[in-house]
């Protein structure tokens, strides 16, 4: 996997696209200083739990006891689920209920931006291949800094687009989500059974 394709597999986990909507619910009761403010220190908390995830996680499945492939598997699982929340939304939203007031870490960092989806990539990808710690992280960032940017315009891209195109990415991105969320599980089965004595 190279650069490009990390950071638009996880560009497409992040979903910012999809999450213009629930963000601008959660932002719009704040004076837009404050808004700016709130929504800088959630991408940042989102990014450094991703970090964490990503050079820590080799030490966690360790220290626990899981295989790669069952984080795969779990991944997937997880990625599938949400995959079929964006494109077959509950009346409730993507991510249910709400708490009312000024957002912290939950549910804005977690798990909007930073999901267990996205927890499981990136820890996937630094314990197949820590060699590449560098690499992972510029492309985890590279993904961050256009998260960032289409949230922060996201008043601008909700005027512009509207809701009902901004469905459309989100079901759009769901597909794709379900699709990644297929090669991931299958990916792990393959690499359980090929770990199984013969």
């Amino acid at each position: 996997m190279t650069i490009a394709s990390a950071a638009l597999l996880l560009f497409l986990i992040l979903d910012p696209l999809g999450n213009i909507p629930v963000f601008l619910s959660m932002l719009r009761t704040l004076p837009p200083h404050r808004q700016r403010v709130v929504l800088a220190r959630e991408l940042l908390i989102a990014l450094g739990v991703l970090m964490l995830f990503l050079w820590g996680g080799k030490y966690a499945l360790e220290l626990m006891h899981l295989r790669q492939e069952s984080v795969s598997i779990a991944g997937g699982i997880v990625l599938f689920l949400i995959g079929l929340r964006m494109i077959f939304p509950p009346p409730e939203g993507l991510m249910g209920e709400l708490p009312g007031g000024e957002p912290f870490i939950v549910p804005m960092a977690i798990p909007l931006v930073a999901g267990p989806s996205g927890m499981a990539a990136v820890m996937l990808m630094g314990t197949r291949e820590p060699d590449r710690l560098g690499e992972w992280s510029l492309a985890l960032f590279l993904a961050w800094v256009a998260t960032a940017a289409i949230l922060f315009s996201a008043t601008y891209l909700y005027k512009l687009l509207g809701i009902r195109a901004l469905i459309a990415v989100e079901r759009l991105m769901g597909m794709l989500l379900v699709a990644i969320s297929v090669q991931m599980l299958l990916d792990g089965l393959a690499s359980y059974l090929a770990s199984l004595p013969a």
